[in-house]
């Protein structure tokens, strides 16, 4: 059976999108409007739904010191965030967004106002996995290059890599990411973005030559806690998890916004559950959910440590309210998966079911969704088409997770010779795969099982339970599972 997903005009392996592909077109419409002089209002009126932001109901706002801020303030502070690669309350977005609606229908040559419009849409977009966000982002950013180009408009280069980034096209990131950097070689935002877009793509030496680059320059103050937060997650993914911890306290200590801080506890949340550390995850979610109600990965994430904590009820109850909010296939996907491990096989599929209907939406968006599909496809629906989409993937951006994903599928098809290739480019620091990951080790060592490859599998199982027990309600199981089945290692007599 056909599971892939795809829309009319899209690549079911996550490739161009409609909107993307028709950029052209949309250059063309913007170029007659505006230098016609035609105003905003009539520009936006060829993209249905563009004013949306701009009509829905404001969540109420931050408090600063205790003080209900009104719209301008908020979107005041989203505008200081937004224009440095730095996290933005929702509220906050929702009213800048408003506000640069009016300011470009009233200057339609204001590229700076698109620009901000754009990447407004983009940050909106993700945090609340609402997709629709990224082609109305896309043309705005398009109407800002088309007053202002590429050569001059860093604003709007900023916006396409975020877009990018957001919609994982990492060869795209890149391009704008490197355009940004030679207008701005001395901007920490510029590096960040960069680093984005080369470990999408498995560059480690650029990410590494980048974070050194990222770490010469003299951030100020406000700057400071998300140079931090980057260099973080370069560590992360070296398996430098104390080095990461250590950063991420320091910039959720500095960072000067509710959003900004919990985006950073969040992060430390993280760490914690990937090093099976569940009470101080839950701290860490907790305590960036109080400073900001809106922060998109922290409930999903607290879910997850209620399931590894065997508070199953309440994580399936934060399950569904974290995909009321923000429905992204991922966390359907982990949602299927603790229904699974329960015994729940109907509540299971109705969950399968929904990852397929929410990376339809998201590829709609222009989202590049091969990867979690590609999870779903190789667990859970057909092997094979998870291989096709995921070498697909790999051969175009081949990052850690991918290598990951693309190794296990080629098990569950039967081909674990190449599958083993891919494995141990997601562990082997020494190819790249440094970050300590336990899925990825119980991946590497069920396919070392497979091979007769007893003592590298019980090596790798031993790993995946030890940097966490409780890593997945159903995969750590199977870990569990295939280490019992090798059985204690032989003894070894040493030579008298």
């Amino acid at each position: 059976m056909d599971n892939r997903v795809s829309e009319p005009g899209t690549s079911p392996g996550g490739g161009p999108s409609a909107p993307r592909r028709n950029r052209r077109l949309l250059r063309r419409v913007l170029v007659t409007a505006l230098s016609g002089g035609v105003v905003a209002g009539a520009v936006l009126a060829v993209w249905p739904g563009l004013r949306t932001g701009a009509a829905s109901a404001p969540a109420p706002g931050p408090r600063a010191h205790g003080v209900q801020l009104g719209a301008p303030a908020r979107a005041a502070q989203a505008l200081t965030a937004v224009t440095s690669g730095m996290p933005a309350a929702l509220p906050a977005l929702t009213a800048l967004i408003g506000q640069q609606e009016q300011r470009v229908r009233a200057q339609p040559q204001d590229a700076r106002a698109w620009a901000v419009l754009g990447t407004a849409y983009v940050e909106r977009g993700r945090a609340t996995a609402a997709a629709a966000d990224f082609p109305r982002a896309e043309r705005a950013l398009d109407a800002s290059l088309q007053v202002l180009d590429e050569e001059k408009n860093l604003q709007a280069l900023d916006g396409m890599t975020a877009l990018s980034l957001a919609r994982r096209d990492f060869p795209e990131a890149k391009r704008y990411a490197e355009q940004a950097q030679e207008l701005a070689p001395k901007r920490w935002s510029s590096y960040a973005r960069l680093i984005d877009a080369y470990t999408g793509l498995g560059d480690h030496d650029a990410v590494g030559t980048s974070l050194e680059q990222l770490m010469a320059l003299k951030p100020d103050a406000a700057e400071r806690p998300a140079v931090m937060a980057q260099a973080a997650a370069v560590y992360r993914d070296r398996g430098w998890r104390e080095d990461a911890v250590a950063q991420l306290t320091d910039a959720a200590a500095a960072a000067r916004t509710p959003a900004e801080q919990a985006a950073y506890l969040t992060r430390l949340g993280q760490l914690a559950f990937e090093r099976g550390d569940l009470q101080d995850a839950l701290r860490h979610y907790d305590a960036a959910l109080r400073r900001d109600a809106d922060q998109p990965a922290a409930p999903a994430g607290r879910a997850r440590v209620l399931a590894a904590l065997g508070r199953t009820t309440e994580a399936v109850t934060a399950y569904q309210a974290a995909l009321a909010r923000r429905p992204t296939p991922r966390d359907a996907l982990d949602l299927g998966e603790l229904y699974e491990s329960l015994g729940m096989a109907p509540k299971a599929r109705e969950q399968y079911d929904r990852v397929r209907e929410l990376a339809r939406r998201e590829t709609s968006g222009g989202v590049d969704d091969a990867l979690v599909l590609g999870q779903y496809e190789a667990d859970h629906g057909d092997a094979q088409q998870a291989v096709e989409r995921l070498q697909e993937e790999y051969d175009r951006q081949p990052g850690t997770e991918v290598a990951d994903a693309l190794g296990w599928a080629l098990h569950r098809v039967g081909q674990d010779d190449d599958a083993l290739e891919y494995a141990t480019k997601a562990t082997d620091g020494t190819q790249g795969g440094g970050v300590r990951s336990a899925l990825f080790a119980y991946h590497r060592g069920a396919i070392e099982a497979a091979l007769g490859l007893d003592g590298p599998a019980r090596r790798s199982l031993e790993e995946a339970l030890r940097i966490s027990p409780a890593f997945s309600p159903l995969w750590a199981r199977e870990a569990r599972s295939a280490l019992a089945a090798l059985g204690d290692p032989p003894d070894v007599q040493v030579p008298g």
